[in-house]
C-alpha cells in the first residue's frame, strides 16, 4: 500500500489531492445519485431530424471508451501545474457536475438506441456498452463535457506544447462526434456538454470564486 500511496503521490502533489478527490466524488453523485433519484421519472427525448441522419458505426465505441484513457492523462498533467491553475481546473470541474445533476434531476433524458447484431468484435463492445449504461442522464454530455474540459485546461496550461493542445482539441472533438457515432448521445447533449464547460471554467477563473474555493482546499489540506 505504502509503495502504491508513494506512486500515487510522485504523479499527483499534496495540494491537488483533495481537489481531485471532490471532482470524482460529484461526478458519481451527480451521475448515479440523480439516476437513484430520478430512475423512474417521465424522461425526455430530445433527438431532432438530423440525429437521425447520422449513421450508426460501432467502431466509434474505440474512441468512446479510450475517452477515459485522455481523461486520465489530463487529470494527472492538470493537477500537477501550480496551485492556482489547478485549483481553477478542479473547480471548474466539480461545478460542472453540479449543473449536470441539476439538469439531470430538472430535465430527465432518453435516447432511441439502435438494434445491434451480436457478430462482430464493435458490435460486442457496443452491446457491452448499452448493457452497462443505461440510455439516461444524456443532457449534458459528461463525455462531451469532461472532455471539452480537459482541451479547455490543457490549453491555459502554462507550459503546454502548441501539438500537445492541437491533439487535445482534436480528441475533445472525435470523442464528442463518437457520442453520436454510437447513438449514446444525440446532438443537443453534446452542445449542451461543450457550452456548460466553457462556463464553468469561465466561472472557474473569477477571482472571487476561486478565492472561497482555495481557501476551503487549502484548510482541508492542513487539517
Amino acid at each position: 500500500m505504502d509503495k502504491k500511496q508513494n506512486m500515487l503521490a510522485g504523479m499527483i502533489p499534496g495540494y491537488s489531492f483533495v481537489p481531485v478527490i471532490l471532482a470524482l466524488l460529484l461526478n458519481q453523485i451527480a451521475y448515479f445519485g440523480s439516476r437513484a433519484i430520478a430512475g423512474e421519472w417521465y424522461h425526455y427525448n430530445l433527438e431532432i431530424s438530423l440525429d437521425g441522419k447520422i449513421p450508426f458505426w460501432p467502431p466509434a465505441v474505440l474512441i468512446y471508451l479510450g475517452s477515459y484513457l485522455f481523461w486520465a492523462a489530463s487529470y494527472i498533467l492538470l493537477a500537477r501545474q501550480e496551485k492556482e491553475k489547478a485549483y481553477q481546473f478542479f473547480l471548474s470541474e466539480s461545478l460542472s457536475r453540479l449543473v449536470c445533476m441539476s439538469f439531470f434531476l430538472m430535465l430527465p433524458t432518453t435516447n432511441t438506441r439502435p438494434a445491434v447484431e451480436i457478430d462482430g468484435i464493435w458490435n460486442q463492445l457496443m452491446i457491452y456498452l448499452y448493457s452497462a449504461d443505461a440510455a439516461d442522464n444524456l443532457f449534458p454530455s459528461i463525455h462531451c463535457l469532461e472532455s471539452w474540459l480537459c482541451f479547455i485546461g490543457m490549453k491555459n496550461r502554462r507550459g503546454t506544447p502548441r501539438w500537445y493542445q492541437i491533439f487535445s482539441c482534436i480528441t475533445a472533438v472525435l470523442i464528442c462526434i463518437s457520442t453520436l457515432l454510437t447513438k449514446q448521445h444525440v446532438i443537443v447533449d453534446v452542445i449542451g456538454g461543450i457550452l456548460i464547460a466553457e462556463l464553468c471554467f469561465s466561472i472557474g477563473k473569477r477571482s472571487a470564486v476561486l478565492k472561497i474555493y482555495g481557501t476551503w482546499m487549502d484548510k482541508i489540506n492542513k487539517a
